[in-house]
């Protein structure tokens, strides 16, 4: 019993170290999402080979107890700050705060039928904006339920999973579709105006995940976050994020994004909110993602109920106050160096819309 715990606590520090390197093999980067799982499980690695200690101490008892206690450690350092522990990133919303916008993210599996339990969920909650990914001409039909409700729509149906469409009550002022780095996967730019008057920008992503099946490095999903947080950097508009990154919150990529752009994430001591896998428990972590400019706080944030996808989706209410006193957390990240390694050769060029005078150059 004892060499098997010491076997598998082996293979989860092996799990643990991968990360630290820039390889964007999807072989490595896929150590990124089970950070949560590989804690637990060293978690109860160290119970188990305290256990063991208890009849006396042996190197396999010490090397249990020193590799469980490890990985604890590195593992811990980079949930953390989604933990209830931390120091909330984005303060709350005062009591009795109206909202000012009010986004609702859900990718829905391009296979899945279950339209109106997806339907139900916009009526109930009755999001501003909508933001569906993985939507086809089939949903799109069938989302034709509500679209009574939002006089504002883009609709950007495909076959290849990376369908969006874009549903808003709010008034769309400007708006373009781009396909930043590949082919058929295309991203949504905005700029729409609430019902106070305030203009807000709004980027809807929803880059390919490193996989055996879509892409064998993370170099395009990388390059396209690098893409869009240079061009938001100083960025005078309050501007939102939001869409499945196909990345967790904690990884180097999106945290590279983080630092570049100066966004905050809501989420930061309130909760890992889980949202992929949704047919699985054990095996969850938090795939679709708002990042927000400085000047809003959070009135509320909450996982959605399952709807036949494997995701579920994920509501956030903001509320613009340019006064806050929000700051970002520091981090040690050596950027340049990061953007270095991460993305990919020949997009310095490229162009994302921020709908200022000019379009913002890279």
């Amino acid at each position: 019993m004892l060499i098997v715990l010491v076997s598998i606590l082996s293979v989860l520090l092996v799990v643990t170290l991968l990360p630290m390197s820039f390889s964007q093999h999807y072989l490595i980067r896929s150590c990124d999402f089970v950070r949560l799982q590989v804690f637990y499980l060293a978690l109860a690695g160290l119970l188990l080979g305290v256990y063991f200690a208890l009849s006396g101490l042996s190197p396999l008892v010490v090397s249990s107890l020193i590799m469980a206690t490890v990985i604890l450690l590195i593992q811990g350092k980079w949930i953390y700050p989604y933990t209830w522990l931390a120091k909330k990133e984005v303060a709350q919303s005062p009591a009795g705060s109206g909202h000012s916008i009010r986004i609702m993210s859900a990718n829905v599996l391009m296979s899945n039928t279950r339209y109106q339990d997806l339907i139900d969920l916009v009526h109930e909650h009755q999001p501003d904006l909508l933001i569906t990914l993985e939507s086809d001409t089939k949903w799109q039909q069938q989302l034709a339920a509500i679209e009574e409700d939002y006089p504002y729509k883009i609709f950007c149906p495909k076959d290849n999973r990376y369908g969006m469409h874009l549903y808003s009550k709010y008034k769309i002022k400007k708006q373009q579709v781009c396909e930043l780095v590949e082919n058929d996967i295309p991203s949504i730019h905005v700029l729409f105006e609430t019902a106070e008057g305030l203009e807000v920008q709004g980027h809807f992503i929803h880059p390919a995940p490193p996989s055996p099946t879509e892409e064998d490095t993370s170099r395009p999903r990388d390059t396209e976050l690098i893409l869009l947080a240079k061009a938001l950097k100083n960025n005078k508009r309050p501007t939102i994020v939001a869409g499945d990154l196909n990345d967790v919150a904690w990884s180097r990529s999106t945290r590279l994004f983080m630092e570049i752009s100066d966004f905050l994430d809501p989420r930061k001591g309130r909760g890992f909110f889980n949202t992929f896998h949704a047919g699985y428990f054990f095996m969850r972590w938090p795939l679709d993602h708002l990042f927000h400019s400085h000047g809003f706080t959070v009135k509320r944030i909450k996982r959605l109920e399952k709807y036949g996808s494997d995701h579920f989706a994920l509501l956030t209410e903001l509320v613009h106050k340019p006064d806050n006193s929000n700051q970002q957390l520091d981090d040690d990240m050596d950027i340049q160096k990061a953007v270095n390694e991460l993305q990919m050769q020949n997009t310095s060029s490229r162009e994302v819309p921020t709908f200022n005078d000019e379009v913002s150059k890279i």
